[in-house]
């Protein structure tokens, strides 16, 4: 309930300030890049970046424009994170593949079957956790982490051979994967063939067969259009993986103390925008009751759950410490630590 109230009033401030004049010359700009439509009811990051623009362009008078950049216009997140740390671009709201260019150990974040519920992550990357994630993405990139955005949720797989109620299930499946190492090893430590697969493809490689399935959150599942060419999906929730929103330290710091404090409040009601849109498109006609008019969704028992975890879970803490060494495995206990706590609240 906290979550829609905060939503609702993010919304009704960004349209309330939308009318509100503001000068025509900004002393400072932010040029903000993000993957997706500049929509704040279309997606999570349409809706972080309007509500912030809208935020920050009144809460300064103006001393700070936002100009946004939507649909990958600056280049994919990669490379827009390069231009972050230039200065060319001063903010972007970049997916964990683009993070892992600068940051590699973000793939300690994707252990399986980690979360109880959804809530579970906001206190989670809005705590203690996330505060020291994001203080070490600073201190190894450089970068400024604003905070932690939701990508559309949990993830679930898709395929269209089968129902997948059990591990047996999953056997000589092809999963396309983003070719991220932590989702090479969920899919094949219960016995699935990973297939790194562009995003640009995923349809056509469903279509033709290329891959008989994938994994991603509700919302991106049915904008993808997925549910034309898969039958089966199973609400197994066994990733979340955040969007990073990061802003160039050097102009960050260039702010006066006051700008700067708007322009953090206003990324953390954004985000807040964010996680709130989601769960709603998750819910609406544009989430799950639509993919169910087309697919068959099963969700996994408790029990069927543990015997997915029992064979994903040794197999990227094996991954993870095989890639990022001590540090990465304590990160990881960290992490975990984070998430008991947050289930226990």
């Amino acid at each position: 309930m906290r979550i829609f109230k905060s939503i609702a009033v993010a919304a009704a401030l960004s349209v309330a300030v939308g009318m509100m004049p503001v000068e025509a010359h900004a002393e400072k700009v932010i040029k903000l890049s993000h993957l997706n439509k500049n929509d704040p009811f279309d997606n999570g990051t349409g809706a972080m970046a309007v509500v912030f623009k809208s935020l920050v362009e009144a809460g300064t008078n103006g001393s700070v424009n936002v100009v946004i950049f939507p649909d990958g216009q600056l280049g994919k997140d990669n490379e827009v994170l390069q231009q972050v740390k230039s200065g060319v671009v001063q903010s972007a709201i970049s997916s964990v593949g683009g993070i892992a260019s600068v940051y590699p150990m973000i793939g300690v974040l994707d252990m399986p079957f980690a979360y109880s519920n959804i809530a579970v992550t906001y206190d989670v990357f809005d705590g203690p956790f996330g505060k020291s994630l994001a203080a070490d993405i600073t201190k190894k990139t450089g970068i400024e982490v604003l905070g932690f955005g939701d990508s559309g949720g949990f993830f679930a797989f898709s395929n269209s051979k089968r129902p997948i109620k059990s591990p047996e299930d999953m056997k000589g499946l092809k999963i396309r994967t983003m070719g991220l190492e932590s989702h090479k090893s969920v899919v094949s430590s219960m016995g699935g063939q990973p297939v790194a697969i562009n995003w640009a493809e995923v349809y056509t490689s469903l279509q033709t067969g290329v891959a008989d399935g994938q994994m991603n959150p509700i919302p991106i599942i049915k904008f993808a259009k997925f549910d034309e060419v898969q039958k089966y999906l199973t609400l197994t929730n066994h990733l979340f993986t955040p969007y990073v929103w990061v802003m160039n330290k050097s102009f960050l710091d260039g702010l006066t103390p006051q700008e700067k404090e708007v322009v953090k409040a206003a990324a953390r009601s954004a985000i807040i925008a964010c996680r709130g849109i989601n769960r709603i498109i998750e819910a609406s006609d544009r989430g799950l009751p639509a993919l169910a008019q087309k697919m068959q969704i099963y969700t996994p028992t408790k029990d069927e759950i543990a015997k997915f975890r029992a064979l994903a879970q040794p197999a990227v803490k094996e991954q993870i410490s095989k890639s990022y060494g001590k540090e990465g495995e304590a990160m990881l206990k960290d992490f975990l630590a984070a998430v008991d706590k947050a289930s226990k609240n």
